[in-house]
């Protein structure tokens, strides 16, 4: 990804004038924005390929994704979580507030080897919020906060340009790209974080051997695919906030 980026920094810094020079550099950072999401949606579309297979795999000990949640929770002497079902599709997630791993339609009750990964992953962040591991207790700080940027960002830096056009001062878009950077600084935290739920999970099937050979295989690979979803946001968040940043540089008088 390195490449394409020293290109368009190279290609803007040689094009005269000034506001022409940024002006080039965020169009050739828009479309590499939107190389980013193609990219993003051939990942996703593969993961969601990878788990419909898995999800025909039978699981070998016959535990449903449940089943397997309360064992991984029981073996890591967590007694205070409480695995719950939850609607819709690959909607897994584990929620510090309510002490609850929440497995969707396609994982709770089934038994293949795609639901007992997917249970294992969740469980992972549940032993990592009683591990005390930093970057999930960090992220976890940050979601209100992040919550509330990403719905107003975009709002403040359309009104920071058209100060920015009229008057020439930046502050307000500026804020903006603040806004934007915590969005692409809650996706690079995430980062470690879902890595090492995968870790933790794939450990724990392993050593306590409810899965070994090539289920353990095929777990290691959806998982593998879930996480690259992540790097793919993070890579597109951190391109939005450079593109917003060549924006309001380009948006300058000579």
């Amino acid at each position: 990804m390195l490449q394409p980026l020293i290109v368009l920094l190279q290609a803007g810094y040689y094009a005269e004038p000034a506001a022409s020079r940024y002006s080039a550099a965020s169009t050739g950072m828009f479309f590499l924005i939107i190389a980013i999401g193609i990219v993003g949606y051939i990942v996703q579309a593969r993961l969601q390929s990878v788990f419909k297979k898995y999800s025909k795999v039978q699981f070998p000990g016959g535990l449903t994704g449940a089943e397997v949640a309360e064992k991984m929770l029981r073996d890591n002497n967590i007694h205070n979580v409480k695995v719950t079902h939850v609607g819709g599709h690959l909607t897994d997630h584990f929620n510090p507030q309510t002490m609850t791993v929440n497995l969707s339609d396609s994982v709770y009750s089934s038994s293949s080897v795609a639901a007992a990964a997917v249970a294992a992953h969740e469980c992972g962040h549940a032993v990592q919020h009683a591990r005390g591991y930093a970057p999930l207790a960090l992220r976890s700080q940050l979601v209100p906060v992040v919550q509330f940027a990403s719905s107003s960002a975009m709002w403040v830096i359309l009104l920071g340009l058209v100060i920015l056009a009229t008057t020439q001062n930046e502050l307000l878009c500026w804020i903006g790209v603040g806004m934007i950077a915590m969005s692409a600084l809650f996706s690079l935290i995430t980062l470690p974080v879902e890595y090492n739920a995968s870790a933790r999970a794939l450990e724990w099937l392993q050593t306590s051997r409810t899965m070994e050979g090539a289920q353990l295989a095929q777990a290691r690979e959806a998982l593998s695919w879930a996480a690259r979803t992540y790097l793919v946001a993070a890579l597109s968040a951190i391109a939005s906030v450079l593109y917003y940043v060549l924006l309001i540089l380009g948006g300058r008088r000579d």
